[in-house]
């Protein structure tokens, strides 16, 4: 989905406007996320780009665009610009060292907490 979004309209006030492209979003990425998967992948990532225009936009994450939405919302934007690419992606094994970093770093959290 490459679109620029209006959040002006003559009879519909800018919050339903809002609430409607964050529903919009939502459905996109459920109607994404359903579509079958190629063979070598194992989730949907997506690529993400937000700003008041095209040209203008930098990238997100997916978790964040409710968020980026919610600013527009909040600096009165008239419109934006939402890029979201769905784009097959493998889950990558964590390393033993990595799991042992983690521990140790949970560890640290405990004792502090102590």
């Amino acid at each position: 989905m490459k679109k620029t979004f209006k959040l002006s309209h003559p009879t519909i006030k800018y919050p339903r406007l809002v609430e409607a492209t964050k529903n919009e979003v939502k459905k996109y990425l459920k109607r994404e996320r359903n579509k079958k998967l190629p063979e070598y992948a194992d989730f949907w990532g997506f690529d993400c780009r937000f700003g008041q225009t095209e040209a203008q936009a930098e990238e997100i994450h997916v978790a964040q665009i409710n968020e980026k939405i919610s600013f527009a919302e909040s600096q009165e934007w008239t419109e934006f610009y939402l890029e979201i690419l769905a784009v097959p992606a493998q889950r990558m094994k964590r390393d033993d060292a990595d799991e042992q970093e983690d521990e140790d770093l949970e560890s640290e959290v405990h004792d502090e907490d102590r």
